[in-house]
């Protein structure tokens, strides 16, 4: 999809431990060709699941599961520099 998408994409929203790949590896796909896109990976599993496969929760912007949507907007917001109260 994001080959096909002319435009240009803010935000990927990824988890963690996918199927077929982890979301960091999606991530290493994509940037060389989206290098101002912003990464916000969620998950469910244990700090030590997500270290597993290659996310250190401390480095990057991270939303544990579950959240209500309120904490997914916030957390969007923040990642992408806008302040919450802002369009």
């Amino acid at each position: 999809m994001s080959e096909r998408h002319e435009g240009h994409i803010d935000l990927m929203l990824s988890d963690v431990v996918m199927p077929a790949m982890s979301g960091r590896k999606l991530h290493e796909q994509l940037a060389p060709k989206r290098p101002k896109m912003k990464i916000l990976f969620m998950s469910g599993y244990t700090d030590d699941t997500v270290v597993q496969h290659g996310v250190e929760t401390r480095q990057v912007a991270f939303l544990p599961k579950t959240f209500e949507p309120k904490a997914l907007l916030a957390k969007v917001r923040e990642v992408l520099g806008r302040s919450v109260g802002k369009s």
